[in-house]
Formats: structure tokens, sequence, C-alpha cells
């Protein structure tokens, strides 16, 4: 009979970004701007068995929170994530990450010639969501379309 061990300990209050696209939790880290300068202990588990993905990446940061625009932005890039705010050591609200269907102001257009990069204009980018896997966003204004990796490079 073989033992399971817990790999990564719980946390005590925080959030659990878990069902992460397999090999982009280092991009979730680089979306919520951590980099390892804070104090708060952050946990990245990659490559993890999961029987719905095959294989999974999980993100846990201790005495965190994710505000909605953040939330977004990992749904532009792990589609099929969950999150779950954990107080206590329990699992007190959990959402799977959901793609709007409009784009709004989170990332630039990548043709610099559209009039959404122009600092004259009062308009924020907006994208049109055309597939979640794989990513494809359709600029309103000039109609180029983005994958997952012009967005990536944004943050």
């Amino acid at each position: 009979m073989s033992k399971k061990t817990l790999r990564v300990s719980k946390i005590k209050d925080g959030t659990v970004i878990d069902h992460i696209t397999k090999g982009h939790a280092l991009n979730v880290i680089k979306i919520l701007g951590i980099d390892g300068c804070s104090n708060g202990v952050v946990t990245i588990a990659m490559n993890v068995p999961s029987q719905k993905l095959g294989v999974k990446d999980i993100v846990k940061i201790e005495g965190r929170e994710l505000n909605p625009e953040e939330v977004d932005k990992i749904a532009l890039i792990a589609p099929h994530a969950t999150i779950n705010i954990i107080r206590n050591y329990k699992v007190v609200e959990k959402q799977r990450v959901k793609l709007p269907p409009i784009i709004l102001g989170i990332i630039k257009c990548t043709n610099p010639s559209c009039i959404s990069n122009s600092e004259n204009e009062p308009i924020k980018p907006t994208f049109y969501v055309e597939s979640e896997e794989p990513l494809r966003l359709r600029c309103r204004y000039c109609g180029k379309i983005m994958g997952k990796e012009d967005v990536l490079v944004q943050f």
C-alpha cells in the first residue's frame, strides 16, 4: 500500500489558482506582478498530474486575494483555471475563470498603426474573443487577430 504525500503545504489565507494550463504558472506569476521581492509566500507547482487536464500547474499566494481585472488576465492564458479564496485554511469561495466576450482595456493591439495605440485618442483597446482555445482576439478598431503569444509579451 503506497502512502499519498502532500507535495505542497496548505495556506492559511490567500488565493490558490488551480487548473492552470501546463507550463503557464510562471506567466500567471508575471501577470500578477509577483517578482519574488515581496514578503508573501508564493508556491508554484508545475506539471502536476490532473484527471481533468492530464497535467496542470498550480499557484498558491499567501495573504492576497485577486481583483476582477487580474482574474480576467489569467483567463486569457489559462481558460480552465479555478480561483480558490482561502481563509483560515478553508476554501470560502471558488470560481472558474471566464473569458468575457469583449476584452476592454486589459491589453494593447500589436498593430502599431491601430488607432487604439494613439495617445491622442480617448479610446480603450477593445478586443472580441473569437476563440478561447486556441486564443484568438480580434481588435475592434483595426481587425488585427492576436493570439496567446501576442498577449504574453505584454505582461
